[in-house]
């Protein structure tokens, strides 16, 4: 299977986990994801507001996958999948 396929089944396979992930599991997919599909983040991504915390969290946790390349954080996101479906059945 092609690795953007496999990315692909992950990202659904990620919405039916048995249980829910954990917030910094959680955190860790969206900045996956984001790094997988939009690269890093750059100018003219908007930064969250002073009281916007989950916001915040999220940007700063995409803006720490800064420099791997999209192949690698499709990797690492369909890795991360495989292991929830371990953990949380």
């Amino acid at each position: 299977m092609e690795l953007k396929e496999a990315f692909e089944q992950a990202v659904t396979e990620s919405k039916a986990l048995p249980r829910k992930p954990d917030n910094e599991q959680l955190l860790e997919l969206y900045a996956l994801y984001k790094q997988a599909t939009e690269g890093n983040v750059n100018e003219q991504t908007p930064k969250p507001q002073l009281f916007d915390f989950i916001g915040k969290a999220k940007y700063d946790a995409w803006s720490a996958k800064k420099g791997l390349s999209s192949d690698d954080a499709m990797s690492a996101y369909i890795a991360l999948v495989a292991q929830l479906q371990q953990i949380l059945s």
